[in-house]
């Protein structure tokens, strides 16, 4: 035998090397071993593997990943159809494994291809059902699902999870993400905590086949570094019912390097006919939702709040905004009915495009940054072309990462109030013409003080501070205090 290949194997526990003997066989029920199974390489599942059960024991299974773990995740299939992986622990070895860094996959570059050290990892595959498995300091994806169909994960749990770049930021790892051309799946009742990435996410290619008929619903995520959740290059995706907390934190982590604001609900590529429903955010260091290449699609009745001081929020933003940085879409057809912003940085929503639907929405604390005369403390320049764009509640634009002037848009019956809101409520861009757009019947009103309703010494912002785990928000002591 090789002395090589002999002192690989002193490396593999017996455990390990029974797994490996059990997956081997392509189809069948698949019984983890009881207690704990350290696995030291990737696992890879036979390319012809269907009908395949891979269960814990009834007395529970952990598998946990050695410090010099060696693979793209420790469970990979390609291939295949009706494999099912549920009922055991994964932990994984964040810290010894991110010691390497690694950014963001090229635009060219599928993360199937890319990224290392994940949980479980599925591409080819048909009717594949992941559920009731645990996981935490996973270094790359807790799940990583490419180009399969008829996917379903439920119940999952994700702690601790996600990888740094070169700088320190966050690469949008640590989460669960399916990409390119992943068709009808469904996401639901999981719960993902201390992600430095995204929460929940669909991604793909510009080459390739948007993802397809998707449910995100029913999930929770607490402290992320990038999105919570985030629709992108898709077609008709649902995403509802679903709860964030504490997004864009740690703040250190955020990657501002790539542009990359975090969202609570992001959009990202071409997508339509997509529907963000009842989903309901709270104490968001960036945007509420962004619709960038959004179009022929609905948002309704999701909610967006923040209590803390706006020195909280670093990279504090919009509420809702739309965006076209996709060359195949225009911003169209979109309704936006019945949200609340509470508490944006800036503005409420943003318009671009023709044929959207704004309306019944309720706007209060808009522009708690106190827009333009708290500029210097908070980043609100405004240029001398567009002076009212980051301090109006609902703002008409002439385009963003392309020219689309907003016309025959209707927006009516909407609640807006907060700091200045009584002379800038309502905006538009040069060149823009509310004439050319319905506007009626919107309630406008300056509000009390922002900084006064968030003062440290009420009780409600106080509970919100002793609930945030201050090394999570790392924000420097003496930040968060009320502004004056």
């Amino acid at each position: 035998m090789p002395f090589v290949l002999a002192l690989l194997l002193l490396f593999v526990s017996t455990d390990e090397q029974q797994i490996r003997d059990r997956l081997k066989n392509p189809t069948g029920v698949i019984e983890l071993p009881s207690g704990v199974v350290e696995i030291s390489s990737e696992i890879v599942l036979p390319s012809t593997a269907h009908d395949l059960e891979i269960r814990g024991a009834k007395s529970g299974t952990l598998v946990r990943v050695t410090p010099h773990f060696k693979g793209r995740a420790i469970f990979v299939l390609s291939g295949g159809a009706n494999a099912n992986f549920h009922d055991f622990e994964i932990v994984g070895s964040r810290g010894a494994l991110t010691q390497a860094t690694q950014g963001l996959a090229p635009d060219d570059v599928p993360f199937v291809r890319f990224t290392k050290n994940s949980g479980i990892l599925a591409e080819n595959t048909k009717n594949l059902t992941i559920s009731h498995i645990k996981m935490r300091e996973m270094a790359g994806f807790g799940i990583l699902v490419s180009h399969s169909s008829q996917v379903k994960i439920d119940n999952i749990s994700v702690e601790d999870s996600g990888s740094l770049n070169a700088k320190k930021r966050n690469n949008g790892t640590g989460g669960i993400l399916l990409e390119e051309s992943t068709t009808d799946f469904e996401i639901t009742n999981c719960s993902l905590k201390n992600i430095l990435g995204n929460g929940i996410w669909t991604h793909s290619l510009y080459t390739s086949p948007r993802n397809a008929r998707g449910r995100i619903a029913d999930n929770k995520v607490e402290y992320v570094g990038r999105d919570a959740f985030q629709v992108g290059h898709a077609i008709s995706i649902h995403v509802e019912n679903n709860t964030a907390t504490a997004i864009g934190f740690p703040i250190d982590a955020v990657d501002m390097e790539h542009g990359a604001i975090p969202v609570a609900l992001d959009t990202a590529g071409n997508t339509e006919k997509t529907y963000y429903t009842g989903n309901h955010f709270s104490e968001i260091n960036g945007k509420c939702i962004d619709l960038d290449g959004f179009h022929d699609g609905e948002i309704t009745n999701n909610s967006c709040e923040n209590q803390l001081p706006p020195d909280a929020y670093k990279y504090g933003n919009y509420g809702i905004v739309m965006n076209n940085s996709n060359p195949d879409m225009e911003s169209r057809n979109i309704v936006i009915s019945r949200n609340t912003i509470d508490g944006a940085m800036f503005g409420g929503i943003f318009i671009i495009g023709t044929g959207n639907t704004v309306t019944h929405n309720r706007l209060f604390h808009i522009n708690i940054a106190h827009c333009p005369e708290l500029a210097a403390l908070y980043g609100c320049f405004l240029g001398p072309d567009e002076p009212d764009i980051l301090r109006t509640g609902i703002y008409l634009g002439r385009g963003a990462s392309r020219p689309d002037i907003a016309r025959n848009n209707i927006v009516e019956d909407n609640f807006i109030s907060g700091y200045g809101m009584g002379a800038h409520c309502l905006g538009v861009a040069p060149g823009v013409s509310l004439e050319k757009n319905r506007v009626n019947r919107n309630d406008c009103s300056d509000d009390l003080p922002v900084n006064a309703r968030n003062r440290i010494d009420q009780l409600p912002v106080r509970n919100i501070l002793e609930a945030l785990d201050p090394k999570i928000l790392a924000i420097p002591p003496g930040r968060i205090e009320p502004a004056r």
